[in-house]
């Protein structure tokens, strides 16, 4: 499974983006998918994950009512919409793909390679 994230880019405080995670080759529409984000100098953080068919969510208290998650498995794509953007939103946005029983003990296997979102004050 390879995934492609892509729509980071630069934004105002208070703006909005979307960004997109791409699963190609043997793309398994049961598989979780996570958004991650690692800003400079600082630990990678978790931001969101769906499980298999968008049922259910997990999100980052620290995003909350802030992000959404959601996937389209006709497009074999994820999204993770970011509205009200602050500052300390700025980062490199990455999406993992992987198996678990509980959306917050995803092992997640693949991983894409990663899209910047900048937020400007």
């Amino acid at each position: 499974v390879q995934l492609q994230a892509s729509g980071g880019g630069l934004v105002q405080a208070g703006g909005s983006l979307r960004l997109s995670c791409a699963a190609s080759g043997r793309a398994d529409s049961r598989l979780a998918v996570g958004w991650f984000r690692q800003a400079p100098g600082k630990e990678r953080e978790f931001v969101a994950a769906l499980n298999d068919y968008g049922r259910n969510t997990y999100i980052s208290a620290s995003v909350k009512g802030r992000f959404t998650i959601s996937r389209d498995n006709t497009k074999n794509t994820v999204y993770l919409q970011m509205n009200s953007l602050t500052f300390d939103d700025t980062a490199v946005y990455y999406c993992a793909a992987g198996f678990g029983s509980r959306l917050s003990n995803i092992d997640y296997t693949y991983w894409g390679q990663g899209t910047q979102v900048t937020v400007s004050s």
